[in-house]
């Protein structure tokens, strides 16, 4: 990865938006796989705009490397405003915005953002107004499997600089 992309990506990490749950959201949609480790949800919620039913705000959340994060946080921003089917027309390659063309081996996070996107908003997907006695939708962490017995899960203390 050249330099430059490389502080596209670190200038989007250290001011990620849209990251976290979002409450009452119309539609969510997750992709991954818990066996290699990435994963991404996200949810949509959308709004009445001069008769078109266009995205409000988006939010994610991820499991995955600085490139997913920082193409999930450009996407939620890219597609405001636009309709569910005007966001889904975009191309992967869209979906990465400001950081530009991302390398071969980076192209699957851009893909990772795609594959929630279209699980959230295509029309088999998009969740109906959910009654208040039903349970929330499951977090990304929810979606991870128990451990099995005798693994120890350790948590690494952050590099210091």
């Amino acid at each position: 990865m050249n330099n430059d992309l490389e502080k596209r990506i670190r200038d989007a990490m250290l001011n990620p938006r849209n990251m976290g749950e979002m409450a009452g959201a119309d539609s969510v949609g997750t992709v991954g796989n818990s066996e290699c480790g990435e994963m991404l949800r996200m949810w949509v919620k959308f709004k009445e705009e001069n008769g078109k039913k266009v995205i409000d705000r988006a939010t994610f959340q991820s499991f995955g490397c600085e490139t997913a994060i920082a193409v999930a946080s450009l996407a939620t921003e890219l597609i405001r405003g636009k309709t569910a089917e005007e966001a889904l027309a975009l191309k992967t390659e869209e979906l990465a915005g400001e950081l530009g063309a991302l390398p071969p081996m980076k192209i699957h996070c851009a893909q990772l953002v795609e594959g929630a996107l279209r699980s959230a908003l295509e029309p088999q997907n998009a969740k109906t107004e959910q009654p208040m006695s039903q349970p929330a939708a499951p977090t990304l962490l929810d979606s991870f499997s128990k451990p099995k017995a005798g693994m120890k899960i350790t948590f690494l203390d952050e590099p210091k600089s």
